[in-house]
């Protein structure tokens, strides 16, 4: 996971992007929930925010997951907001920004 931040045009502060390198093996929902416990500095299991208000984590998880025959699930982006974020998930990375 790396942590890049990114100079706020609007003002003096700075912003948190997380871009979360997910292992093949993880379920894209639990990737996401990491990366965004990262986004807002939190522990993936203590976050404030919980991900199926904003989103099936089943449905997720499906769209990516590995086909019965052995071929790897859709090559595909989702992006959907998290309060004042942005999450961007493809098969092998998430990243949370900050809304543009």
């Amino acid at each position: 996971m790396t942590d890049q931040l990114a100079d706020d045009n609007d003002g003096p502060e700075w912003r948190r992007t997380v871009r979360y390198d997910r292992s093949p093996d993880e379920p894209p929902s639990v990737a996401v929930a990491t990366a965004l416990a990262a986004h807002l500095g939190e522990e993936p299991t203590e976050t404030s925010v919980r991900l199926y208000d904003h989103v099936d984590p089943e449905a997720l998880d499906a769209l990516f997951d590995a086909r019965s025959d052995g071929s790897a699930g859709v090559d595909a982006v989702v992006r959907f907001p998290v309060g004042p974020a942005t999450v961007v998930v493809r098969p092998e990375r998430v990243i949370v920004r900050p809304e543009n």
